[in-house]
């Protein structure tokens, strides 16, 4: 069995209706975007997929780098490929979600030949996992209130905050949670980054009093000191290690520090199916949990597969909140069952993706 074809399939994404934001000094949902299918075609006629939304970026790497290392290989052996792209990685600084997505697809061609969905390759531990409701920015804390409503009113199980960016104005609006739903709702905070470390003790004081699951990127994750000295100085657990590059070799770092309450691990930052499980199994070992960062199909066979993760992310980004799609009226996740990562089931429940018969297509 050989690869023989890596093409990219463009996709126009329209703009998000209605516009959301993030914390001031994000971008927001933007407007529209080029998105990309990846395909991977084996010899004997099969297709390996993964999706992202950042498709010119994509398709440059892949034309000017990565297909030349895929071509002619054995899409089975996923370790050597790996491993194989980080070394690629040591020059050409790629993005870790590119090595994430040919990484998706591989494992995407694994589970169909085994005709196995991709959690059942990986030793499936659960076949349900409990939601929580991850809003965007809203605009005040009223409306923050009736949204944590809506959202356990329709199942979802806890609510992570993502505020303003603002240390006093996002520790309010925490307390202001945590009165609201009573003490037996989990609740979390993301800060994306946005604060150095006197605003990110302010803001964790805060926390810490409400009694807040988990305080997420607080900072850069440049400096793991920093973390070090602000998990001295609050008592909320940190979950860190998000978007820093290195996958488990960086989150290494952070665990030996002392300041991980827990860890984030993701197809998308960790590179692929491969190093998630990689990061999820070294804070096994250290008997902290590996929370999966982001929803979508790749991660649901990861939340599956592994014990030590808790929710699965669903992404609230409207006022009125539709409850996500893969969330069942019980707030629960369940397992794909179909072989791979299991994007044909979900064309086939609408419509293919326009890249799959208009896309344009880049074979040598």
């Amino acid at each position: 069995m050989k690869i023989v074809s890596v093409s990219v399939l463009l996709v126009d994404e329209p703009a998000v209706e209605p516009a959301f934001r993030w914390r001031d000094g994000l971008p927001g949902s933007d407007g529209p975007r080029v998105g990309a299918w990846l395909a991977i075609e084996t010899d004997d006629g099969m297709t390996g997929w993964a999706y992202t939304k950042r498709g010119i970026i994509l398709q440059d790497l892949i034309e000017r780098r990565v297909r030349d290392e895929l071509l002619g290989e054995d899409p089975a052996r996923r370790e050597w490929l790996w491993h194989r792209l980080w070394e690629i990685d040591r020059i050409e600084e790629m993005p870790i979600y590119i090595q994430g997505l040919v990484d998706e697809a591989l494992w995407d061609l694994a589970g169909k030949r085994a005709g196995q969905p991709v959690h059942e390759l990986l030793g499936t531990y659960r076949d349900a996992i409990p939601a929580y409701a991850s809003t965007v920015t809203f605009g005040s804390i009223e409306e923050y209130l009736d949204v944590a409503d809506q959202c356990l009113a329709l199942g979802y199980r806890a609510i992570k905050l993502h505020a303003w960016g603002d240390a006093r104005r996002d520790a309010e609006l925490s307390l202001a949670l945590r009165d609201h739903v009573g003490p037996e709702v989990d609740l979390m905070y993301d800060g994306s980054a946005g604060f150095d470390l006197a605003d990110a003790v302010y803001l964790g004081r805060a926390l810490s009093e409400a009694g807040y699951r988990w305080y997420e990127e607080p900072m850069r994750e440049f400096s793991v000191n920093a973390h070090q000295r602000l998990a001295e100085r609050v008592t909320v657990p940190l979950l860190v290690a998000e978007t820093s590059d290195g996958a488990h070799m960086n989150t290494a770092d952070f665990i030996a520090s002392g300041c991980a309450g827990a860890v984030r691990t993701s197809t998308s930052f960790k590179g692929g199916i491969t190093g998630a499980m990689r990061v999820a199994h070294l804070a096994d070992a250290y008997l902290l949990r590996a929370e999966v960062h982001g929803g979508g199909l790749p991660n649901t066979h990861l939340c599956m597969a592994i014990p030590n993760t808790t929710y699965y992310e669903a992404l609230v980004d409207s006022n009125p909140v539709e409850r996500a799609p893969e969330v069942g009226p019980d707030g629960m996740v369940r397992a794909p069952t179909t072989p791979g990562m299991g994007y044909e089931a979900a064309w086939n429940n609408s419509a293919p993706p326009a890249s799959v018969s208009a896309g344009v297509r880049r074979d040598r």
